[in-house]
């Protein structure tokens, strides 16, 4: 199992250290803060949390800050709302700012690592997405790249990879034989 970096968030120490000792034990690394406050010193490090679990009411910075903060940090990072006050309201605002759970505490302990797992897999499949985003289009026959640079991915004209390069890194291409095609080039001359 990849070991997924979590980053647990609440005010009431037993919730802290309790869940944090049950998703240890799952094989999670978690960080734990004790306040929203530390939470936010803590998404500026450069730690890369997959998930974010964060209690709604703390003094200060509450739990919508963190799920702000985290987001605008990285959105792919996941966040699970915990809140033992929730309201439709609170709940409404919570995904309006784009969290992938809320939950109401207290919380079976087999609810929770079901629904870390969940945004975990989520996670991945974003992940997955952003990777073939990056993916270079090119037809296996005649080796045209596929220009989707300024329109809806898969709708860009397929132009030849000395144009793509041109346009996008404003380079110019010169025709050369790597070191094995010159040396089977050379075969087929002295053969003939």
């Amino acid at each position: 199992m990849k070991k997924y970096n979590l980053l647990l968030v609440d005010d009431d120490p037993i919730i802290l250290e309790g869940l944090g000792e049950d998703l240890e034990n799952r094989g999670y690394l978690v960080t734990r803060a004790s306040s929203g406050d530390r939470a936010m010193e803590l998404l500026m490090r450069p730690s890369n949390f997959d998930l974010v679990i964060t209690d709604l009411v703390m003094e200060k910075t509450d739990g919508i800050q963190v799920l702000k903060r985290s987001k605008e940090i990285d959105a792919t990072i996941m966040v699970i709302v915990l809140t033992g006050f929730g309201n439709m309201l609170s709940a409404i605002e919570a995904l309006r700012n784009q969290a992938d759970d809320y939950m109401l505490k207290p919380c079976e302990s087999a609810e929770m690592f079901f629904r870390v797992e969940r945004c975990l897999e989520k996670l991945e499949l974003a992940r997955r997405i952003n990777l073939y985003q990056k993916i270079l289009p090119m037809c296996c026959v005649c080796k045209k790249i596929r220009d989707d640079t300024g329109r809806e991915a898969g709708r860009g004209p397929w132009v030849p990879v000395e144009q793509f390069i041109h346009e996008q890194a404003r380079l110019d291409i010169t025709s050369s034989y790597c070191p094995e095609c010159a040396q089977r080039t050379l075969q087929q001359f002295i053969k003939k």
